[in-house]
């Protein structure tokens, strides 16, 4: 293991924002967290920090029992907490984990180029993206047709959101996100009492094919319900 020059030090830099930048595209075009800036800065991060354990060790090599790994390791361990920044959580569904875990992989690519490990670092990200693309891609065909939008416009009464959630069950519907809104401006005026309305909007897994106007029927049954959309 000789010293890196100045070359060898511009050319991992910049293997490694190319690499980053490559996989942060693909994250950016899907409008996620986590884009093209905040990738290329990891990968870029860890590359450098890789070089520079490296070039300490050199330094101290034979003098004591240094460990070239152990900036590295701190990477490793490090990044996970600004992965764990990706990740949120909105009503039911937890989003973001994908990022995170991108973010981590990224951080790998950019140790690897800067450890000058080339090869594992090009063939990594080039998996990477085929990963993200493909399979994301993939994945939407397969579950379009059984992913629902339920919009539902209803009064504010204390378990309503609970009876709606029992019914949906009953037809084996899986609620993967939940939105609730309320609009103060709207009052439903009932023998005068007044009552508040709000609007929930559900994702919804529709693993059985239930007809939409079966979905439709069910829910407009529901004392207090307004109208009732799908998507």
């Amino acid at each position: 293991m000789g010293a890196v020059s100045e070359w060898e030090l511009l050319l991992r830099l910049t293997l490694s924002c190319i690499l980053g930048g490559v996989i942060g595209y693909e994250r950016q075009s899907r409008h996620k967290s986590a884009g093209l800036r905040t990738n290329i800065l990891v990968c870029l991060g860890s590359c450098l920090i890789m070089v520079l354990s490296e070039s300490i060790f050199l330094g101290v090599e034979g003098r004591t029992n240094a460990d070239p790994a152990r900036l590295a390791a701190q990477v490793v361990s490090g990044i996970g907490f600004l992965g764990a920044g990706a990740i949120m959580k909105e009503g039911l569904t937890v989003t973001g984990l994908t990022t995170a875990a991108c973010l981590w992989v990224v951080a790998g690519v950019g140790l690897a180029v800067g450890a000058g490990y080339y090869y594992g670092a090009l063939f990594t990200a080039g998996l990477v993206f085929i990963t993200l693309g493909t399979l994301s891609r993939l994945d939407e065909w397969v579950t379009h047709e059984k992913n629902l939008r339920l919009s539902i416009q209803t009064i504010d009464r204390p378990g309503q959101l609970v009876h709606i959630s029992e019914c949906l069950e009953d037809m084996q519907l899986k609620i993967k996100g939940v939105k609730v809104r309320a609009d103060d401006d709207e009052i439903v005026e009932d023998e005068d009492i007044e009552e508040p309305i709000i609007y929930i909007d559900l994702r919804l897994y529709n693993r059985h094919s239930v007809k939409s106007v079966v979905i439709l029927d069910a829910i407009k049954q529901l004392d207090g319900i307004i109208s009732v959309d799908v998507d």
